[in-house]
């Protein structure tokens, strides 16, 4: 338990607390430890109570600047001792990405304001499951923190949000810090964004369709389009290769005996003989034993442009590209 509690130290930054009043008011009322009036800001337009629309998002999550957010919001009933406040949410700030984990942990969280309104019992539970990995409450529900484990998250048979999947198509990078799964059109934010090396973000506004510049792939999922921005179009010509890798996806996607997991397990099969293909024109460079392309090789070789093209790019996807 001492080394749960020690990890939850380690991942917990942060909880919060938004209301929205019977005046429609949306305020920030109360965190611990603190925050930056930066971060304040992007959880005030995350947290649906600011929406426009008024469309009420039980549960978001997505990530700024190395931090993941996770925003439960949920309306006040009529029998709560807040009888001032109409709906409100609890927030999140932690390290890692877990969304059954702090969804489960926040309910609980939620519970106790209702009851109780105030935030002190929150605060007691937090620093519960900070210190020690658990909190336990008869009335509220209990939570253990070892029992969510990551690995289970990145491969959640019921995937929550489309963008959440992208990251396990390339099973082995391990690498969940490419995932920005909920972004506004906000210039702070597209700044955070465009300093990242790679990225997979996910975006509610309309209009970041005429952004070619913030993608390479496009992926409308209202209309069922995907588009592929003009600088990218050269680097993703079809050729043979592409063909193989989507009829493997699509026959291993559509049959009905194999979970999600095991259509994954298939691709990444299919990724690891790619990499076979391409290690022969690899060699190693610097002093630390790095493989990078040897470009002469690949193109001695004589593949057709099309397949040249993707070997070459999915080199440089990979950082094998000498720079």
């Amino acid at each position: 338990m001492a080394a749960t509690g020690a990890a939850d130290t380690q991942l917990m930054l942060g909880v919060g607390l938004i209301e929205k009043d019977t005046n429609g008011e949306v305020l920030w009322v109360w965190c611990y430890p603190s925050t930056t009036a930066a971060l304040r800001n992007l959880l005030l337009r995350k947290c649906c109570l600011t929406d426009e629309n008024k469309l009420l998002h039980p549960f978001v999550f997505g990530q700024y600047r190395r931090t993941w957010f996770y925003i439960t919001t949920i309306e006040v009933p009529d029998s709560s001792v807040l009888k001032k406040v109409t709906h409100f949410s609890i927030v999140l700030t932690v390290k890692d990405f877990n969304p059954e984990k702090y969804a489960a942990f926040a309910r609980i969280l939620c519970r106790m304001y209702l009851k109780h309104g105030s935030p002190v019992k929150m605060m007691e539970s937090y620093i519960a499951v900070l210190t020690k990995g658990i909190c336990q409450s008869e009335e509220n529900g209990s939570f253990l923190s070892k029992d969510f484990d990551a690995r289970k998250a990145y491969l959640a048979e019921a995937v929550q949000e489309f963008t959440r999947t992208l990251p396990a198509l390339v099973w082995h990078r391990q690498d969940w810090t490419i995932l920005h799964s909920y972004v506004h059109l906000n210039t702070d934010e597209l700044e955070a964004l465009q300093m990242c090396t790679g990225y997979i973000a996910g975006f509610v506004d309309l209009e970041v369709s005429n952004r070619p510049d913030l993608y390479d792939v496009f992926v409308n999922l209202a209309d069922s389009e995907i588009t592929i921005a003009p600088l990218a179009k050269e680097s993703m010509t079809m050729g043979k290769l592409h063909k193989e890798i989507g009829q493997l996806i699509v026959q291993s996607a559509e049959d009905p005996e194999k979970s999600d997991s095991q259509v994954i397990q298939d691709i990444a099969l299919k990724t690891k003989e790619i990499f076979t293909n391409l290690a022969p024109f690899s060699e190693v460079w610097g002093d630390g034993g790095k493989r990078v392309l040897n470009l002469e090789a690949l193109k001695r070789k004589r593949f057709p442009p099309a397949t040249e093209n993707f070997l070459y790019h999915l080199a440089a996807a990979e950082q094998m590209l000498k720079l």
